[in-house]
C-alpha cells in the first residue's frame, strides 16, 4: 500500500534535477526518479524463437552495471525514429540485434520496468515467422553477441552463464513463458494453459 507521503506527491510540481543526452533526473515532492529523454520513455523486448526452436538472446556490455549481461534483444522506441510504432521499433530492433526479421509482430503486454526508480515503461512483443537477413550484433559501438539456444534447454543455458559470471535480465524468463503463453494464461493458438 502507498504510504500517505509518496501518495501525495503526485500533486506536486516536476522538477528537473539533471538533463543528460539520454537521461535526465526528476523529483516530484521528496521523490527522485529518472527518465528517458527520446521516444516518451517507452522501450520494447523482443521474444522471438527462430524456425528451429531456438531462442534469441543477446550479450553485451552494460556499463551501469560494468558486466556482460544476457538479454532478449531490446530497444528504445522513438529514439531516432520519430514516427516509430512498438511493433517497427520492435522490427527493426530485432533485425540489428541478430540479423533476424519477423514477418510478424504482436504486442502482449505494455508496463514499468523499475516503477520506484523510473518512469520508463517496456512493451513485451513476440516475433514470429522468422527468417534471416543479416549477422546482427547491433549499430556501431554495440558490440553484441548473439545467443541462439534451444528453447527446452534455455532455462539451464542461462544459470550456467549466471554461474559464469554473466548478470541475467530477469524480464528473461517473462519472456519465456510468452513464448508459448499469452499475458492472460492462455496457450499461443490455443485456449488454456499447457499441463506440467
Amino acid at each position: 500500500m502507498t504510504a500517505p507521503a509518496d501518495h501525495a506527491a503526485q500533486h506536486e510540481p516536476v522538477e528537473t534535477i539533471y538533463n543528460g543526452q539520454w537521461l535526465r533526473m526528476m523529483r516530484r515532492g521528496h521523490w527522485e526518479y529518472a527518465e528517458r529523454t527520446h521516444g516518451k520513455g517507452m522501450a520494447v523486448i523482443i521474444v522471438a524463437v527462430t524456425p528451429d526452436d531456438n531462442v534469441l538472446f543477446v550479450e553485451q556490455f552494460r556499463v551501469p552495471l560494468n558486466a556482460r549481461t544476457i538479454e532478449m534483444p531490446a530497444g528504445l522506441v522513438g529514439d531516432d525514429h520519430a514516427h516509430d510504432t512498438l511493433e517497427s521499433a520492435a522490427a527493426r530492433e530485432l533485425i540489428e540485434e541478430t540479423g533476424w526479421e519477423p514477418r510478424k509482430v504482436e504486442v502482449l503486454l505494455t508496463g514499468p520496468t523499475s516503477a520506484g526508480m523510473s518512469s520508463e515503461r517496456i512493451a513485451f512483443v513476440r516475433a514470429t515467422d522468422l527468417h534471416r537477413i543479416g549477422p546482427g550484433g547491433g549499430v556501431a559501438g554495440e558490440d553484441i553477441v548473439v545467443h541462439e539456444v534451444p528453447r527446452a534447454q534455455a532455462p539451464a543455458w542461462l544459470m550456467a552463464r549466471q554461474a559464469e559470471g554473466y548478470e541475467l535480465d530477469l524480464k528473461l524468463w517473462a519472456g519465456l513463458w510468452m513464448i508459448e503463453r499469452n499475458p492472460d494464461g492462455s496457450v499461443v493458438g490455443g485456449d488454456r494453459a499447457p499441463d506440467r
